[in-house]
């Protein structure tokens, strides 16, 4: 008799017990990273969960001790678009915003743990919920500058609402934050270590009094220690609010903090359209009325750089595929990144449009 093929495993793991929907991502060899079939199957829960009277509250985490999610598959993007497929894309886009708008609007509450590694494609996931845990493990961010790309998944609406300038500060040096920072920064509710974690899980689907989840995570949350980015905002806010990234640069070579050296040196490394489109995004966030807006500013931008720009490629090759960490952005630096450029990026309209 032939051996039964073997059975893929699950990437999403989705079951509902005692009024509690269990979603887990489930590719800890890969933290978890976001692939569209990834995405279709949380959809496909929270569609069959949205009307069911015996589901209260959803529990999205990730399998493993490494993270949430490191973010989406950006690999199948580089793969497209070098392989001539520049508008394809636009499926996984489309798809991805959908879900984290689905988030923030879900008739039950949604918790997320974002437990370790958070990044790009996790932040969609996690800062969107009603109830948005850390751990002392958690290390949140978005780093697509560094890959020569934009934050997306709702990013930008999350640091446009940080305190002052931090929301630039992080987008444009795609700077990692702690449990402490994230809770300052407005990625986050509450700080729950992560001994505590399968308490809460517990709790959550047991519904010990009290009922509702926020209350429910107050019974295990700890005050967090004091966020870096508070005592930074000195020369964070004099820096940042700066009108061009070269300007930035001055203002930070100009104060006599080691840490604002340190990231005019970070800035020198990242890809010049990348942080400059990410200023100028997190800013005209500012004004949008609410993340679905945010979302389709973000579209706009992430197919303008993946059908227009070589620093996406170019940046996803350097950290991903041949991991020389030595990527040769066009052009090379930010004074060379004119006003018209910026423009052009947020002029970009796609063949698909985000919301039908």
């Amino acid at each position: 008799m032939a051996d039964a093929p073997e059975t893929p495993e699950l990437t999403v793991l989705a079951r509902a017990r005692g009024g509690l929907g269990h979603l887990t991502l489930n590719r800890p060899r890969a933290i978890n990273a976001l692939d569209l079939d990834m995405v279709a199957q949380l959809s496909a829960a929270l569609d069959a969960w949205q009307d069911d009277p015996d589901v209260g509250i959803v529990l999205l985490d990730g399998a493993g001790d490494r993270g949430l999610c490191a973010g989406g598959d950006v690999r199948s993007l580089y793969d497209q678009i070098v392989g001539g497929t520049p508008e394809q894309p636009s499926v996984f886009f489309r798809a991805e915003y959908t879900l984290n708008a689905r988030i923030a609007e879900y008739p039950h509450p949604i918790v997320v743990i974002a437990d370790g590694i958070t990044m790009g494609g996790g932040i969609g996931l996690a800062g969107h919920a009603a109830v948005r845990v850390v751990t002392e493990r958690s290390k949140l961010a978005m780093p697509e500058t560094r890959i020569g790309f934009t934050p997306d998944v709702g990013g930008t609406w999350l640091l446009a609402h940080a305190p002052g300038r931090i929301g630039e500060y992080l987008g444009v040096t795609g700077a990692t934050m702690d449990a402490a920072d994230a809770l300052y920064a407005g990625f986050a509710d509450h700080l729950v270590p992560a001994a505590h974690l399968e308490a809460l899980r517990d709790a959550l689907e047991t519904r010990a009094d009290p009922s509702t989840p926020t209350e429910l995570v107050l019974l295990f949350d700890e005050t967090a220690g004091p966020p870096r980015l508070a005592a930074a905002r000195p020369w964070i806010d004099d820096a940042f609010s700066a009108d061009t990234v070269p300007e930035i640069v001055a203002r930070l070579r100009a104060r006599p903090e080691a840490e604002a050296s340190a990231t005019a040196d970070t800035l020198a490394e990242l890809s010049p359209t990348g942080m400059a489109v990410t200023l100028e995004a997190v800013r005209r966030a500012r004004e949008l009325p609410d993340l679905r807006a945010a979302l389709a500013q973000e579209y706009r931008l992430v197919m303008w750089f993946a059908q227009t720009q070589p620093d996406l490629v170019e940046g996803i090759r350097a950290q991903l595929v041949d991991k020389d960490r030595t990527p040769s952005w066009r052009p090379a630096t930010s004074a060379e990144v004119d006003a018209e450029t910026v423009a052009a990026a947020f002029a970009w309209a796609p063949e698909t449009p985000l919301w039908d």
